[in-house]
């Protein structure tokens, strides 16, 4: 045999479906001078937006300071302590606004680590992760790939005529413990985790407090683990610039969970966060996960060394954090980044009378060519997708496991090219919608 069952399932099931014709296109990647008729691989979530003033920050680090001997060593398995106390001071600075405990923050290589070390120390193989959709493709793996946790997609059922909208999704998901409770009904001690993910990946949306609060109390009383996963919490979109403030109407804005779970101190609640997003660095694999749950970061410190993260980048990452100034200056220039290639995605769909999704904040525009469709079918969606990369060049993120309620649905990731680039892929995209209404 040349592998194991694990080995050979993994051989046979990709990462994701749109994986392999996305280094096709980054292999043809459009260039204004060099390869104008290139493609647009608009489908992986990175953010380029603020990647030179990220880079010059990280040259400064390295040039006016020594690295330290610790970058060299063994850590601990939870994370450098530089960094979780810089991370802690961060995170109470940004997002929780009261004290965080460093020891509560467990670091690993990226956010597909902490999903996934998450996923194996609270469930069992065939336990089952509730997560409100429309929600991120790769769950799936992360969650079900060694730890063996099934996905079960939970869609709002409302309880009375939804009010009508061009939108089709308001700025905040709907759900509510009723809808827990069917999830509960059906998979009775199976259900083991409830993922909640604000600003959401794909659609941007936000839970409110009092829906946060309502979940946390039926958590608590069902004895399952609520993990919410804010990698989005600084890459909100302006909610007042000219050409979006009318998609808003009733204002939902983001806001973290860290203060609510701080005060909690539920060893069933727990938070998830990347570097990745909000500031860029993919690359790095900088993940973190805060929690009361003592029994899960001790077996955290046991388990997890195969999933550290690199001591160099976290080296990187605290001192960079620990120029206060120099990250709120950041937030500030990626926020507004953000929002300008946001509106220019919205313009776009506009002009055409494409309904999409209002976001509060996330890197995507989640929009609805349902119109297209031949079939209410997998494979009819695809065609759409295939048809837009054929057409265009533009490469969006496969509709396949992203739990939306209804299909035809689509994800664009806007913040993976910079701003020149962008209005070409649009201008594209324009000619294959055709004539504006």
């Amino acid at each position: 045999m040349l592998l194991s069952k694990r080995g050979e399932a993994a051989a046979t099931q990709p990462l994701r479906a749109d994986l392999d014709a996305f280094y096709e296109a980054m292999e043809d990647r459009y260039h204004a001078q060099d390869n104008p008729n290139g493609k647009f691989p608009l489908t992986i979530a990175e953010n380029a937006l603020c990647w030179p003033e990220l880079r010059d920050k990280f040259r400064t680090i390295q040039a006016e300071n020594q690295t330290p001997d610790w970058v060299a060593s063994y850590t601990s398995i939870l994370g450098a302590p530089e960094l979780r106390a810089a991370a802690a001071d961060f995170l109470k600075r940004h997002l929780a606004g009261v004290n965080l405990d460093p020891e509560r923050i467990g670091v690993a290589a990226g956010a597909a680590a902490i999903i996934e070390m998450t996923a194996l120390l609270l469930g069992d193989p065939s336990d089952v992760a509730v997560i409100p959709g429309p929600a991120y493709m790769a769950y799936t793996p992360d969650i079900g790939a060694k730890a063996g946790l099934k996905r079960y997609d939970l869609h709002h059922i409302p309880t009375k005529e939804t009010p009508k909208s061009r939108f089709r999704l308001p700025t905040y998901f709907q759900h509510t413990t009723a809808d827990l409770d069917r999830a509960y009904a059906e998979l009775g001690n199976r259900f083991r985790m409830l993922i909640l993910t604000q600003p959401n990946n794909p659609s941007g949306q936000v839970f409110t407090e009092s829906q946060i609060l309502a979940f946390a109390d039926w958590c608590d009383d069902h004895e399952v683990h609520l993990v919410v996963n804010e990698i989005y919490a600084l890459s909100l979109i302006d909610q007042d610039h000219e050409d979006l403030v009318e998609d808003y109407g009733e204002r939902r804005w983001f806001t973290s969970v860290l203060r609510l779970l701080e005060g909690r101190k539920s060893p069933y609640f727990h938070w998830w966060y990347s570097f990745s997003k909000d500031f860029g660095i993919s690359g790095f694999r900088l993940g973190m996960v805060y929690s009361h749950n003592e029994q899960m970061l001790k077996a955290w410190g046991n388990t997890g060394a195969p999933s550290m993260a690199s001591n160099h980048s976290q080296w990187l990452a605290q001192r960079m954090l620990e120029d206060e100034a120099w990250v709120r200056e950041y937030i500030t220039i990626n926020s507004r980044r953000l929002t300008e290639s946001y509106a220019l995605v919205i313009r776009t769909l506009r002009a055409h009378n494409i309904a999409y999704a209002p976001a509060a904040g996330s890197l995507f525009v989640w929009f609805n060519l349902r119109h297209l469709l031949t079939a209410d079918t997998d494979e009819a969606e695809m065609k759409i997708w295939q048809r837009v990369y054929d057409e265009t060049g533009i490469l969006l993120t496969s509709p396949v496991g992203q739990g939306s309620p209804e299909r035809g649905w689509f994800r664009m990731v806007y913040s993976c090219v910079q701003f020149p680039e962008l209005e070409v892929a649009m201008k594209r995209f324009e000619a294959f919608l055709g004539e504006p209404n």
